[in-house]
């Protein structure tokens, strides 16, 4: 079973072949030097790595039915009936606020077309277009687009065409497949079936059925490349090379490209790793491992450190990444297919208020809000606990992974009106557990939603720099 975590530790352990193989026809062309060559691969491996994890989740969720993780084949919705638990383990981070629903588009033949219900708008919902670039290139939903029901078409990034009557709004993907998520808020256990109804709203179709046309003729079939993490290893490029042909270069694009066209890489190419001469096998895995080493830096220096928490607005769509292919790496590597600030902002934090690492087996831990300092948002908030090791959701004897703020009811203030919650592995005991968030026995890594946070002051945006500060973890 492939996980982000996997890909991401095997995707530049490069395996070199035990001898010198035959010159290529590369070799015999105008191959770089060996450094350049390892530059290359270098600005490749930042540059690719979000397109080989999209492509390896899409490959788990869409079309290896055997995969375990499977979903529904293109074009087809998927809803998720629970919010993700400890037994959820194929993406690391998960929220366990809203359930989820899936749909992975291939939009070569004709567009989608994306039609929601009309939903109380005291009910958060967001439909949020990520495509094989991971662009966050569109979102329908209560902040985006308000609660009334509506249709909504998603095309290529070919396409040309009249927007047909009943479409709100277009989206263009950049990419030929992309992905809708859905994320549909749950107040509470008890609310399990009204969100079940709110998915059976959520509805795909083809334009043309849409339209009562007969359909265009089909798109060609693909000869999808199985991946996981053992292929990863020593194929990355040629996922690289597969995923670039669905995506024609932006203008920004263009440099990189023709560099990597250098060393063999580039859609409709195929890199054959396993031809090159064994010093130009070394000097390769040489540059990915120092691109990993740069994404991995990155991650962790994200964003601005406040209160011990890490505040960042990473994800964005093409003009928001402007070209800046680490920052993309990095916003992938950190949590592929997050919100946009504006939609979601997600402080995290392994350290308590003096920097310390975050450990259920040596303290016990407050979060405590001041009166009037909640976190300021137009739908909801939420602090989700996780495994610090593995990044999963924990298991613990209330089955409670997170709290939020439709908890607040069930909640008990301080006398000054302020919150205090209670970050530990044992029960605080019945005075003090409605406010307790269980911990494993071992490091904590810890993560703030804010679902479309305010924009006037107190605000957490722009992220890093907003007048509103995550308060500090206190060990005890």
């Amino acid at each position: 079973m492939l996980t982000k975590r996997d890909l991401l530790r095997s995707a530049t352990a490069i395996a070199a072949g035990a001898a010198v193989a035959k010159p290529s026809l590369l070799m015999a062309q105008s191959y770089p030097g060996i450094i350049e060559a390892r530059d290359i691969a270098e600005e490749g491996l930042i540059y690719g790595l979000p397109l080989v994890m999209n492509y390896a989740i899409m490959y788990e969720y869409a079309v290896d039915r055997n995969s375990g993780q499977f979903k529904a084949p293109f074009n087809q919705i998927k809803n998720e009936p629970n919010v993700y638990t400890y037994k959820d383990t194929a993406i690391v981070t998960p929220n366990s606020d809203t359930p989820y629903s899936f749909v992975w588009l291939d939009l070569r033949a004709e567009p989608v077309v994306l039609s929601v219900p009309a939903i109380d708008p005291k009910r958060y919902y967001s439909v949020m277009l990520c495509d094989g670039n991971t662009y966050n290139y569109g979102y329908i939903g209560t902040r985006a687009t308000g609660s009334d029901a509506g249709n909504y078409m998603v095309v290529g990034p070919d396409w040309k065409g009249d927007t047909p009557a009943g479409i709100k709004q277009v989206f263009r993907s950049s990419t030929q497949f992309s992905l809708a998520g859905y994320r549909t808020q749950l107040f509470g256990p008890d609310d399990l079936d009204n969100v079940k109804k709110v998915q059976a709203g959520y509805k795909v179709q083809m334009l043309s059925a849409y339209l009562e046309q007969t359909p265009p003729a089909a798109a060609p079939t693909i000869d999808f490349p199985k991946i996981d993490k053992e292929l990863v290893k020593t194929n990355f490029f040629d996922y690289l090379d597969f995923a670039l042909q669905f995506g024609p270069a932006h203008g920004n694009e263009k440099e990189i490209r023709a560099r990597l066209a250098r060393i063999g890489v580039g859609a409709g190419k195929s890199f054959n790793f396993k031809d090159l001469p064994l010093e130009h096998k070394l000097e390769i895995g040489l540059g990915m491992k120092e691109g990993q080493r740069k994404v991995d830096e990155a991650v962790a220096n994200a964003g601005k450190a406040i209160n011990g928490w890490r505040v960042s607005g990473l994800p964005g769509d093409s003009a928001h990444y402007n070209g800046n292919w680490l920052k993309r790496a990095v916003a992938a590597q950190a949590g592929i297919y997050g919100n946009d600030p504006e939609e979601a902002t997600y402080p995290y934090t392994r350290v308590d208020s003096q920097g310390q690492t975050l450990d259920g087996s040596k303290h016990n831990y407050t979060i405590t809000f001041p009166a009037g300092q909640l976190p300021p948002v137009n739908s909801f908030w939420s602090v989700t606990m996780y495994d610090g090791k593995s990044q999963l959701l924990i298991q613990n004897p209330i089955n409670r992974y997170l709290i939020n703020s439709p908890m607040l009811p069930g909640m008990k203030k301080n006398a000054d009106d302020s919150l205090t919650l209670y970050i530990q592995k044992d029960n605080p005991g019945a005075d003090k557990e409605a406010n307790w968030l269980p911990a494993p026995n071992d490091t904590i890594y810890l993560v703030m939603r804010l679902y479309w946070p305010k924009t006037e002051a107190p605000s957490i945006l722009p992220a890093g720099e907003g007048t509103w500060q995550p308060p500090a973890v206190v060990a005890q």
